[in-house]
C-alpha cells in the first residue's frame, strides 16, 4: 500500500462534469479496482440535470483538498467550474467573466500544489441545447431546441441550397434565442481558448477539450480548427477531439498510469477490415481518430507489435465469420498474458446486435477473462471508458494495490447497464410510457419517474441474477441498488454488491 492511502490521504482530487453514473461513479470506481482513492466533492455541490452545480463551493472544495489531503493529482471538470456542470454549459446564465473569475483560481490551486499533476478536461459546445419536453421552463423550450439543432447542423456558412431553410429556422427560432445561441457558443469558445493559455503558462498540465455531439458538418467545425492551431504549439498536453462524458474516466486512468510510473502500450484490433473507417452519426471523425486519441489522453501509446493491452472493437455489421476470428483473436490474446478491452459499436445501428453478441461472449465464458467491456453511447464513451477500466487494472496489479472484487464489480455493472438496461429494460420502460399516453421521455414527472424507478429496478434485479452465474459462477448477488438518475429513460444507475459463495 502507498503512503498516501496508508495515511489515509486522497491520491487523486476528481471534479465531475456532472452526477451521471458515467461521468460521476465510472471514475470513482476506477480508483477502487487500482485501489487507489479517488475523492470528489459532495454531490449535493454538482446539481442535477437542469439544476446547474454550485461552481464556486466545489473550487472552495478544491483548494480545501489541497490543504487539508495533499492529492498527488487533480482531475477537473472546466464545464463544472466555470457553468456549473455539462447541461449548464449549454445556456447563456454564466456570464465569460463568471467563468474566468472561477476558473483562475486553478492557478491558486497550483501554488498550493506545486508538485501535483492537474489535468483539464472540457466540452466543445454541442450543436443542440437540452432537449426538454413542451412547456418546461428552460433555454429553448421544444419545439425551439429542435429548431436550434437544425440550423446548427448546417454548413457554416449556410450553403445556397441551405439558404432558405436556415431563413426559416432563424424566424421559427426567434432573434432573441437564436442570438443568446450564438452568445454562448462564442462565450465557450473563449473559455476554451483561454483554458489554452492556462496550460502554456504551466497551471495545468494535461488539457483536453472534447467535441461534445456534433457531426462533421455545423457550428463547431470553425471552432475545432481554431483551437486545435492554438493548441498544436503544445504537443501531448494540450488536445481536442471526440468525446465528452468520457474524458474524466480517462484522466483518471491517466493518473493512475502516471502514479505506477507507467505508459501503457496499447494496440487496436477492429472486427472489420475497414472497421476504423467506420463514421459514428453523432462525432466528426472516425472511431480510429478518437480512439487513437483517447490513448494518449488515457497515458497510453500505440503499440502493434508488443501491446500490453489490446482494445477490440467491433462494429456494426460485422459478419458471422467476422465475429468468429474476432472472438478466436480475443481467446488467443487472453492465452498469451494480454489484458483485452471489448468496445462493441454494434449498437450505433442495432441494439440486436449488440445483444447477440453481448449474450455469446456470456455463454461462451470469454466475458468473465475480459479486462473491461463497454457497448453503450457514442464511439468515444464506449473506447474510452473500456479502455480507462483496462488501465486501471494493470496500474493497480503494478502498484501492489489491485482490487479483484472492484474489478468484477464494475464488469459487471457494465453488462447490466450497457447490455441487460439498454437492450431489453429500457425499451420496455419507453414502452411503458407510451402505453401511459407520455410520448416524451426526456424529462419524467417525480410521480412517473418513481413508479417506473420501480419497474426499473425489478427487471434488473431479474436480468442480474441472469448475468452474474455467466460472468462470475463463484459469486452471488448481495444486493443491488438502481435509479433513473436525470429522471429520464435515456440512462440508469447501477449500485451492486456482489460477493463469493461459501
Amino acid at each position: 500500500m502507498s503512503a498516501l492511502l496508508a495515511f489515509g490521504l486522497a491520491a487523486i482530487a476528481f471534479v465531475p462534469l456532472d452526477d451521471r453514473p458515467v461521468t460521476l461513479a465510472m471514475p470513482v470506481m476506477l480508483g477502487r479496482i487500482a485501489g487507489v482513492a479517488v475523492d470528489t466533492p459532495p454531490r449535493a455541490l454538482l446539481g442535477r440535470f437542469l439544476q446547474p452545480g454550485q461552481p464556486d463551493a466545489v473550487m472552495a472544495w478544491l483548494n480545501r483538498e489541497a490543504a487539508r489531503r495533499r492529492p498527488d493529482a487533480y482531475v477537473v471538470s472546466t464545464d463544472m467550474l466555470a457553468y456549473g456542470g455539462l447541461v449548464a454549459s449549454r445556456v447563456p446564465n454564466a456570464t465569460y467573466a463568471d467563468a474566468v473569475s472561477r476558473l483562475r483560481e486553478l492557478a491558486h490551486l497550483r501554488m498550493r500544489a506545486p508538485r501535483s499533476w492537474i489535468a483539464a478536461y472540457g466540452t466543445i459546445m454541442r450543436l443542440a441545447p437540452t432537449g426538454t419536453p413542451p412547456g418546461t421552463p428552460y433555454f429553448a423550450p421544444y419545439p425551439i431546441w429542435s429548431y436550434l439543432q437544425q440550423y446548427a447542423n448546417l454548413h457554416d456558412p449556410p450553403l445556397p441550397d441551405e439558404a432558405a431553410h436556415a431563413a426559416q429556422l432563424r424566424a421559427s427560432i426567434g432573434a432573441a434565442t437564436f442570438d443568446a445561441y450564438l452568445a454562448t457558443r462564442a462565450r465557450n469558445l473563449a473559455v476554451d481558448r483561454l483554458l489554452v493559455s492556462m496550460t502554456a503558462a504551466g497551471t495545468i498540465d494535461r488539457l483536453v477539450l472534447g467535441q461534445d455531439d456534433a457531426g462533421p458538418i455545423g457550428l463547431h467545425v470553425a471552432e475545432v480548427a481554431l483551437l486545435r492551431r492554438e493548441a498544436s504549439g503544445l504537443p501531448e498536453r494540450a488536445t481536442v477531439e471526440p468525446g465528452a462524458d468520457e474524458l474524466g474516466a480517462a484522466l483518471v486512468a491517466h493518473a493512475l498510469a502516471h502514479r505506477a510510473g507507467w505508459q501503457p502500450r496499447i494496440a487496436v484490433r477492429y472486427s472489420t477490415p475497414n472497421g476504423a473507417a467506420y463514421q459514428d452519426p453523432i462525432e466528426y471523425a472516425p472511431v480510429s481518430t478518437a480512439i487513437e486519441a483517447l490513448i494518449g489522453v488515457c497515458g497510453g501509446v500505440t503499440d502493434d507489435a508488443d501491446p500490453q493491452i489490446v482494445l477490440y472493437v467491433r462494429v456494426p455489421d460485422t459478419s458471422p465469420a467476422q465475429d468468429d476470428a474476432f472472438v478466436a483473436a480475443m481467446g488467443e490474446d487472453i492465452a498469451a498474458g494480454r489484458s483485452v478491452a471489448l468496445a462493441d459499436l454494434s449498437y450505433l445501428v442495432s441494439y440486436p446486435q449488440q445483444a447477440t453478441f453481448a449474450r455469446r461472449i456470456l455463454a461462451s465464458g470469454l466475458a468473465a477473462r475480459l479486462d473491461a467491456y463497454a457497448s453503450w453511447n457514442t464511439n468515444a464513451n464506449t473506447a474510452g471508458t473500456a479502455l480507462a477500466e483496462s488501465i486501471a487494472t494493470l496500474a493497480g496489479r503494478r502498484l501492489g494495490t489491485y482490487d479483484d472484487l472492484a474489478h468484477r464489480t464494475l464488469t459487471f455493472v457494465r453488462f447490466l447497464d450497457d447490455y441487460a438496461f439498454h437492450d431489453i429494460v429500457r425499451e420496455d420502460l419507453n414502452a411503458t410510457l407510451v402505453a401511459e399516453g407520455i410520448a416524451d421521455h426526456t424529462l419524467l414527472t417525480p410521480e412517473v419517474a418513481s413508479a417506473l424507478a420501480q419497474r426499473d429496478r425489478a427487471l434488473l434485479w431479474y436480468y442480474a441474477d441472469r448475468i452474474l452465474p455467466q460472468l462470475d459462477p463463484g459469486y452471488h448477488l448481495a444486493g443491488i441498488s438502481t435509479g433513473l438518475p436525470w429522471s429520464r429513460t435515456f440512462e440508469t444507475s447501477v449500485d451492486v454488491a456482489i460477493a463469493p459463495n461459501l
